[in-house]
């Protein structure tokens, strides 16, 4: 039976050999430049063959290295075009699929979790996958009572492998975290730890998916499908119908399409802490699903994986968190700091100069200030670059910014999304979009 790679030394030992093998292939490229091939057509293949160890290492190994794998294709916006554009049809695929486990596995956990007549429930199940994601794959069957299903089951060994990837970051965290005196890295990792842990309880996604398909029962532009079965390891829910994912439009969708389906995303994950308690917390286009309508027109969107869930302590966004993004729309940057010291992003011995606040944070609120905002992978490349640049006002602020605990997947959240929303390259609402949405946005 095949399973996720699980020892360290050995999940280890393919993560640094993707920095070795881009090594050995540049010293094999520049021996062929030597020997009078074209130099760019020599990168084009260094390249190519670097994105296809990435996807291929990432993929397999699944678990927190797949996890950083998708976390790298929202973000490869921020690349110069000419990087990113080799790695981004690789990572792409990491959003939509990875390698699959064999149908001999996917059996066995079958008759482990359901019992060893899993078939008088699951009457058809086709045994290639239609999705793989870090810690599991979906097939897509039919329940004994006819509704088309779709089936996630878990690699075998998906805990120990996540876990294992985590123990490794946590290292570097605290040994980068002691050097950085705005950040208090220990309850952030613990936090990191905790939810990560979460993923790999299906009945926990379970409930949550349940809340979710309860809140947004019957609302034309979202489909969440209903729970049918679980058990820790196997999820059964009702399948969706759907040509493509959000991923796909990155690649091939027009303007209409992205400006219509990024509008759709970015309310979705910003309606559903009021509406269902809770906020859906892996924004990767994967999981967002276009839905088809019979006549041609532009759908609804479905959501799919509720692994990542914040269970917020209010039910809600944070209001201080509209009020302060409000507020920055302003320029009033005492007001700003004050609140975000009184929620935990300034330690009480850091000092910070509102001007130097400014500097750092104004560029990010632009999406606020007007009517409409296009998005775009030169806008995202730009902010990156400029927070990059030691020369810049402000550059070393994030070095003094501390990420509470409460806040860490509301982070990844609003910084994916805006990744997407980039990628998608939207020209939205934005600013109509937080007022309807966003706690304490409107109030400000």
């Amino acid at each position: 039976m095949t399973e996720l790679p699980r020892r360290a030394l050995g999940r280890t030992a393919r993560l640094a050999a993707l920095p070795l093998g881009y090594a050995g292939r540049t010293a094999v490229g520049m021996g062929r430049r030597f020997g009078g091939a074209n130099a760019d057509a020599v990168m084009l293949d260094v390249q190519q063959r670097t994105a296809e160890q990435l996807f291929k290492t990432l993929g397999d190994l699944k678990g927190g290295a797949m996890k950083m794998g998708q976390a790298l294709s929202i973000m490869e916006s921020v690349l110069p075009e000419e990087l990113a554009e080799p790695y981004r049809r690789q990572l792409t695929k990491l959003q939509d699929s990875a390698p699959p486990m064999s149908a001999a596995t996917v059996h066995h956990v079958l008759a482990s979790q359901l019992g060893t007549g899993w078939r008088r429930q699951l009457v058809e199940f086709d045994d290639d996958p239609a999705a793989a994601a870090s810690i599991g794959q979906v097939h897509k069957g039919r329940w004994a009572d006819g509704r088309q299903v779709a089936v996630k089951v878990q690699y075998p060994g998906a805990g120990e492998a996540l876990m294992s990837d985590l123990r490794q970051l946590s290292r570097v965290a605290r040994t980068v975290g002691s050097m950085i005196p705005g950040i208090d890295i220990k309850p952030l990792i613990t936090e990191l730890q905790d939810r990560v842990a979460e993923e790999l309880d299906y009945a926990l996604e379970a409930e949550a998916q349940a809340a979710f398909a309860e809140a947004f029962r019957g609302d034309p532009d979202f489909l969440v499908p209903g729970v049918v079965a679980h058990t820790d390891k196997v999820l059964v829910s009702e399948w969706i119908d759907s040509p493509a994912s959000l991923a796909r439009l990155i690649a091939e969708g027009t303007q209409e399409e992205r400006n219509h389906y990024g509008e759709l995303y970015v309310r979705f994950l910003f309606e559903g802490p009021a509406r269902a308690g809770l906020l859906h917390a892996d924004p990767h286009p994967g999981n967002f699903r276009v839905l088809a309508t019979e006549d041609g027109a532009l759908g609804g969107l479905g959501i799919v994986d509720y692994g990542a869930v914040a269970r917020l302590p209010e039910k809600s966004l944070p209001h201080t968190m509209g009020s302060l993004i409000r507020i920055a729309t302003y320029d009033d940057y005492a007001d700003v700091l004050e609140g975000l010291r009184s929620e935990g992003f300034v330690k009480p011995n850091i000092t910070i100069d509102p001007e130097e606040l400014r500097d750092y944070l104004g560029p990010f609120v632009e999406p606020a200030r007007p009517e409409t905002f296009a998005f775009s992978r030169g806008w995202m490349r730009e902010q990156f670059q400029r927070v990059q640049d030691p020369r810049q006002p402000g550059s070393t602020l994030a070095l003094r910014l501390n990420l509470p605990p409460s806040y860490l997947l509301i982070h990844r959240v609003w910084i994916g999304s805006i990744g997407v929303l980039c990628q998608l390259e939207a020209e939205l609402p934005f600013r109509q979009i937080l007022t309807d949405a966003l706690p304490g946005f409107a109030e400000a």
